[in-house]
């Protein structure tokens, strides 16, 4: 089916959708849309970088001694929006993870924002009416459910869709783009969720380097005393910490990479879903959202992704203890004569003796 351009919603009702999106898009501290880059608390409130530093070191009662430090060390205070305290790392507020999916809102707040609201006149002459292309005189005011697309009566009474399955266009309009709205909820949900999970990844990768420094360290003071015995055995266990660090990192670094790839392709879907959610014309909108939802609903349904298991970044099986190699060690001395001749006695007498295999005892 064939048809002209419809006709486009109020100007009023385009201004206030824009209106209150850029509602949603304000800092609560300085009161203006936020400033890329925008960060996400743990409470899920988001804060301008700049004004989450402001906040922090008007709340740190030694921000004023410590100077631009404050900035780059541990520390806590207290969302504006909801007063859930937040813990910082050494990092400060650079810690913070970036919420991307509000900045690319926000790049296309702006891009939108930027459209004229008023269309030329002629513009306006042409879509005033939605005409079949079959029928001339006849507007687009049907739909027919069993091919899927728009169409007019004449076509149902006499056309192609005589035997098919209508229903009023306005009406399924409303339908499919109240399912396309609770698609792209499902799927906003969906990518804070993983946004969340990545800011997981990160910190176990930081856990897993921390743990492996601290790990190889540990070694290195353990085998300072067996120096010049155990150098070589040394080096092959701290060569043992860091490929289990290297696998560690790059099972996760994948598991990273995963994670933010679906993260990127569902953003990247929303921005194709609030164009969609743009588009003036039912008919338009009806050819064109179809795929999109189906889009939406294969990604929703999409099963979980792999995730680190809790405790993956735990280095611990690589502690030793020292103590009773020290001891063997201060122990060494010569073998007597006499222990020589007692070994050759049992050895004659037929008596099973420990088998000595490299540094293990094999009976």
């Amino acid at each position: 089916m064939n048809f002209g351009l419809g006709l486009k919603p109020p100007v009023g009702e385009s201004m206030s959708t824009m209106d209150n999106l850029e509602k949603q898009l304000i800092c609560p501290i300085c009161l203006d849309m936020f400033t890329k880059p925008v960060v996400i608390l743990p409470c899920q409130h988001n804060l301008c970088r700049k004004c989450a530093s402001d906040v922090f070191q008007a709340s740190s009662p030694l921000w004023q001694s410590r100077g631009s430090t404050a900035m780059t060390t541990g520390g806590r205070f207290r969302c504006p929006s909801c007063r859930h305290e937040v813990i910082l790392d050494r990092h400060g507020v650079y810690g913070l993870q970036r919420n991307l999916l509000v900045e690319n809102i926000i790049d296309i707040y702006k891009q939108e924002s930027s459209r004229p609201l008023h269309p030329l006149p002629e513009q306006q002459q042409q879509q005033q009416q939605l005409m079949c292309e079959e029928h001339k005189e006849e507007r687009i005011n049907i739909y027919c459910l069993s091919c899927e697309t728009p169409t007019c009566s004449m076509c149902k009474v006499f056309g192609a869709h005589k035997d098919c399955e209508v229903a009023p266009l306005q009406s399924v309009y409303k339908r499919q783009k109240t399912e396309l709205s609770d698609g792209i909820a499902i799927l906003v949900a969906g990518n804070d969720r993983m946004q969340a999970i990545i800011s997981q990844m990160e910190d176990i990768c930081r856990n897993i380097e921390e743990n492996g420094r601290r790990q190889k360290q540990t070694l290195c003071d353990q085998f300072d005393g067996l120096y010049t015995i155990l150098e070589e055995r040394k080096k092959e266990l701290v060569e043992s910490v860091s490929r289990e660090q290297d696998r560690k990192l790059r099972h996760v670094r994948g598991l990273l990479r995963r994670h933010g790839d679906h993260l990127e392709a569902a953003v990247k879907l929303v921005e194709t879903a609030i164009q969609s959610m743009d588009e003036p014309q039912m008919a338009v909108f009806l050819q064109c959202a179809k795929d999109v939802f189906k889009k939406i609903t294969d990604t929703a349904k999409a099963p979980n992704l792999e995730r680190a298991e809790p405790g993956y970044e735990s280095m611990a099986q690589f502690v030793i203890d020292t103590d009773d190699v020290a001891d063997v060690l201060r122990n060494i001395d010569f073998q007597t004569g006499s222990q020589n001749e007692d070994d050759d006695d049992l050895e004659e007498e037929g008596e099973d003796l420990p088998a000595v295999d490299g540094d293990r005892v094999r009976y």
